[in-house]
């Protein structure tokens, strides 16, 4: 996808954003602003940071676009806005492709990125938020990001009735907070997973409720366990579900509850290689045992016939740590692979045949950039703040798919619903058209009952408030909400709190 000349790019590293994606995750101040709900949007102001030209080029063609449906007026001061909609862009140069044989002159840059928006209402809350990311083919970056935001949100606007009826069936579980005498102190930990948008909902959840502090300790999917088992915080977060037998333990129930769901993504460094690289689970499988050992292997050959793949040796880079993510790519290989199913089999800590450990979801993408010829896996928003390259998956269907907001959000369509209280849902590997097969939820495992009152109800609040407003923030970082059925059940587990 074409953008600029070779030059121009310098420009766009400014946006280069540390961590989660700024403009989306600080707490946004309160505003004049007085829709509650995306019915109640009328007129809409821009509120959008950055300046640079990739930016505005967005900006612009999405307000075009809105305005020409005329379903928003646009405004222009945020005083006489109903909404407010955010966004934020990041693109950068991922290779170079010559037009000629003969001239490096000729070489055009193909950009890749992303770009996120949000519309805000009352109180600077989250009404919709969407990421989108390149669609195959070689139109204009801008343009594609642009018209699949513009898109996404028309269709959320056709679609606000229905959403109006989801926010009403659960609104008579979370209208009433409680009011703490002192500040109520929340710690928790877990996951590296969900961690950015865990940072985005604790930080939200606090500006408007600054009589609750929360601190969030990103330091695995196993450890949180153990943290929240052995009393050390007062939340856990993983991403590999647990049994309704590990839920009861020594006499204390925990609860368990879906948040979020989101992609593990096979990235990449190979120097000439393109983005985008088919991959299929029998050849990470073969990878990440060690039998398939260089990037010209006749394996990856096969199914990536035009790609330039070097005769360079395959550098495996793992988890050292354990990791819901290790769980979900080892699940998923235990799926498709019955040498890997064999050999190791699936869990958050296993024995690597090949490569080498390093810590957490950012550990691995840092490593992967940082070391040529290198292979390892992520939640796909690390991929894209670390600006790798990351393969598209063979489905159970047969399908390649690349991971993004829909192949993830069609995955979870198939998940099935346990008839137990623990939400312990696997959905990877899941058929159907477009579904990309290495998908997840990700779960916060809270105590049923406590002795300190306090706590117990500041927990309850937050999760209301994850489970309502808070999904509606979950696209804008690339993660897929919950279904409403999923939602309204565990609402109503959340009752039972004492």
């Amino acid at each position: 996808m074409h953008l600029f000349s070779r030059h121009s790019f310098v420009s766009l590293r400014i946006a280069y954003l540390l961590g989660v994606i700024a403009v989306l995750v600080l707490p946004k101040t309160l505003r004049a602003q007085t829709a509650e709900n995306l019915a109640a949007v009328k007129r809409v102001a821009v509120d959008w940071s950055q300046t640079d030209r990739a930016a505005a080029a967005i900006r612009d063609r999405v307000v075009q676009k809105l305005k020409a449906s005329a379903k928003l007026e646009f405004v222009p001061s945020a005083a006489q806005a109903d909404g407010l909609l955010h966004g934020s862009v990041r693109i950068w140069v991922s290779e170079y492709v010559s037009t000629s044989t003969r001239s490096k002159a000729t070489e055009q840059p193909i950009y890749r990125g992303f770009a996120s928006v949000e519309l805000t209402g009352k109180d600077g809350r989250t009404l919709w938020s969407y990421l989108a990311t390149p669609r195959s083919g070689w139109k204009n970056i801008t343009d594609d990001l642009a018209d699949q935001l513009a898109q996404a949100l028309l269709v959320a606007l056709a679609n606000k009735d229905s959403a109006n009826e989801t926010t009403a069936a659960v609104r008579t579980n979370s209208d009433a907070a409680v009011s703490f005498a002192t500040r109520v102190d929340l710690h928790g930990a877990g996951a590296t997973f969900p961690a950015p948008m865990y940072q985005k909902w604790f930080e939200e959840f606090m500006h408007s409720r600054p009589d609750v502090k929360i601190s969030y300790a990103a330091a695995g999917s196993e450890e949180g366990i153990h943290r929240f088992s052995s009393g050390q915080v007062d939340f856990g977060a993983s991403d590999m579900p647990l049994s309704a037998e590990k839920l009861n333990v020594s006499g204390k129930k925990w609860l368990q509850l879906a948040t979020l769901l989101g992609g593990v993504v096979p990235i990449y460094n190979v120097a000439g290689a393109p983005e985008g690289l088919n991959v299929t689970g029998e050849v990470l499988a073969g990878i990440f045992l060690g039998k398939i050992q260089r990037w010209n292997a006749s394996e990856i050959r096969a199914i990536n016939k035009r790609a330039h793949l070097p005769d360079e040796a395959i550098v495996v880079i793992h988890r050292s740590d354990g990791s819901g993510t290790t769980f979900v790519w080892t699940e998923y290989l235990s799926k498709v692979s019955a040498d890997w199913k064999a050999a190791v089999g699936f869990g958050p800590e296993v024995k690597w045949p090949t490569g080498n450990g390093v810590l957490h979801n950012e550990g691995v993408a840092v490593a992967v950039r940082k070391t040529p010829n290198s292979i390892g896996y992520v939640e796909l928003l690390y991929a894209l703040q670390n600006e790798l390259a990351f393969a598209a998956v063979r489905n159970a269907s047969g399908e390649f798919v690349k991971a993004d907001l829909d192949s993830v959000t069609a995955a979870a369509k198939t998940a099935v619903v346990p008839d137990d209280q623990g939400f312990a849902m696997s959905i990877t590997n899941a058929k159907g058209r477009h579904v990309y097969p290495i998908s997840t939820f990700s779960w916060l495992l809270l105590p049923e009952s406590s002795s300190d009152a306090a706590k117990q109800a500041a927990l309850r609040e937050l999760l209301r408030w994850v489970l309502t407003t808070g999904q509606k923030e979950c696209e804008g970082l690339g993660y897929a909400p919950l279904a409403t059925e999923i939602v309204n059940r565990e609402l109503k587990m959340l009752e039972g709190l004492h």
